[in-house]
C-alpha cells in the first residue's frame, strides 16, 4: 500500500507500506546486484548508512548462487542479513545489456550466460517463480527494455509484447503468492513502462498497464542512451497516466540533478550503480560539487571530503588519507569511499522529503541543481 502525504507542484512524499516495514518516499535504492554492495559494505553498515530499500539483481543471483540455493537458505532477507525490504529486477535489462547472446520470442528470451556460455531461458513464468524463491518485498515484470534511439515499428511490437508479458507475470506471481511454500506470500508485483523515446508509445503502453492495477509502476528504459532532455520529456509525457496513489519508479537513474529533476516532475524511487561505481573509480558527491579525490591538490589536505557531511568517513578521515589510499589501490578506498557516496544519496533523499514537506522545494531545486552538477 502506498499512502502519499504530501505534494509541492508535482514533488511527492507519501509511505510505501510493505511486509517488510515501511518506507518514505522519495527514496533511492542501493544497488547489491549479486546480494552485496560492490565496495565492501555490508548490509549491517547500509543502516548507519541510511538505506530504506536494496535492489538486487534477479539475472545475476539466478546464476550463481541459483535462487534454489538462496530459497533453500530461507531468501535472500536471511541470506544477506537484511531485514528491511528488497526490489528485485526481473532479469528484463539482461534482454538489452546481454544483445549480442540473447535471442527474444513471444516465450521469452534464451540467453548465454556470460559467466560459463551455458543457455539460460528466462520468461515471465521463470522470472517471477525466481523472485518467488527470492522472497523480495517487491518484484519487478519481465520486460524488454528498448534501446534509445529504437525504430519505432520495432518498439510498438516491444510494448505490446511487454504488455502480454506483464499479464503473464501477474497471474504466476499470483499462483507463487498462493503457494504453501512460498518464502513471502505478499509479494508484490511493479510493472513497467517501455517504449523508447516515443511519447506517444510511452503514453499507449502506461494507459495498457494500469489497467492491471499493480501494486506500483516503473518507468524503465531510459539512462540508456538518450539525452537528459529527452529523458525528462519522456517522464513528463508518461506521469500524468501514472496512478496517484502508486509509487512511481524511474528504473537505472541517477546523477544527484537527474533525480531533483525527476521527483519535481512526479517521480518517488530511484536506483543506480553511480554512487558506488564512481566511488571505487575515485569520485565523490559533495554538498558543493563532485570531488575526484585522487587529484594532486587533495595530496596533503587535513579536511575531511565534506565538512557539512555526517558520515563516518568524513568524521573520522582526512582527504589526504583517502587520496592516499585511493592512489595505493588499497580495498579500504572502495569502502570507504562507496560509504560516503551512499550515505551522501541516501541524505539526499530525505533533505529532498524535508523540502517537500515544508513545500520549498522550488527553492531546493533551484540552489542545488548548479551546485551539485558542478566539478570542484
Amino acid at each position: 500500500m502506498f499512502l502519499l502525504s504530501s505534494q509541492d507542484g508535482k514533488a511527492r512524499c507519501g509511505t510505501l507500506k510493505t511486509v517488510h516495514g515501511d518506507v518514505k518516499t522519495p527514496l533511492f535504492m542501493n544497488v547489491a546486484t549479486a546480494g552485496a554492495i560492490k565496495g565492501g559494505v555490508s548490509s549491517k553498515d547500509l543502516t548507519s548508512l541510511r538505506c530504506q530499500v536494496e535492489l538486487c539483481n534477479t539475472y545475476h543471483l539466478h546464476l550463481r548462487p541459483g535462487d534454489g540455493v538462496v530459497y533453500k537458505m530461507g531468501g535472500l532477507h536471511k541470506f544477506m542479513g537484511w531485514d528491511g525490504p528488497i526490489l528485485t529486477d526481473s532479469g528484463g535489462f539482461q534482454v538489452f545489456s546481454l544483445a549480442k547472446l540473447r535471442k527474444i520470442e513471444e516465450r521469452g528470451v534464451n540467453f548465454q550466460s556470460h559467466i560459463d556460455g551455458r543457455r539460460i531461458f528466462m520468461g515471465p513464468e521463470e522470472s517471477m517463480r525466481i523472485q518467488s524463491n527470492l522472497g523480495s518485498t517487491i518484484a519487478m515484470a519481465f520486460d524488454e527494455c528498448i534501446e534509445n534511439p529504437a525504430e519505432y515499428g520495432y518498439t510498438e511490437k516491444s510494448i505490446a509484447r511487454t504488455t502480454r508479458w506483464l499479464y503473464r507475470c501477474k497471474e504466476e506471481l499470483d499462483r507463487q503468492n498462493s503457494s504453501p511454500d512460498t518464502l513471502n506470500k505478499r509479494q508484490m508485483l511493479f510493472g513497467i513502462n517501455q517504449g523508447s523515446i516515443y511519447k506517444d508509445l510511452r503514453v499507449r503502453h502506461m494507459e495498457d498497464i494500469v489497467k492491471l492495477r499493480l501494486d506500483g509502476y516503473a518507468i524503465g528504459g531510459l539512462a540508456v542512451g538518450e539525452t537528459a532532455k529527452e529523458m525528462y520529456a519522456t517522464i513528463d509525457a508518461v506521469e500524468p497516466f501514472m496512478p496517484k496513489d502508486k509509487p512511481r519508479y524511474l528504473m537505472g537513474v541517477g546523477t544527484p540533478v537527474n533525480i531533483i529533476e525527476a521527483v519535481s516532475r512526479g517521480i518517488d524511487m530511484f536506483d543506480c550503480v553511480m554512487p558506488s561505481r564512481n566511488a571505487r573509480h575515485g569520485t565523490l558527491f559533495t554538498w558543493n560539487g563532485i570531488m575526484i579525490i585522487g587529484n594532486a591538490k587533495y595530496e596533503t589536505d587535513q579536511l575531511p571530503i565534506d565538512e557539512s557531511c555526517g558520515c563516518e568517513v568524513c568524521k573520522t578521515y582526512s582527504r589526504a588519507y583517502l587520496r592516499h589510499l585511493h592512489k595505493a589501490g588499497e580495498l579500504l578506498a572502495h569502502r570507504l569511499l562507496v560509504m560516503h557516496n551512499l550515505y551522501f544519496y541516501n541524505t539526499l533523499m530525505q533533505r529532498i522529503q524535508d523540502a517537500v514537506e515544508s513545500k520549498a522545494f522550488d527553492d531546493f531545486k533551484t540552489r542545488m541543481v548548479p551546485v551539485l552538477g558542478r566539478r570542484i
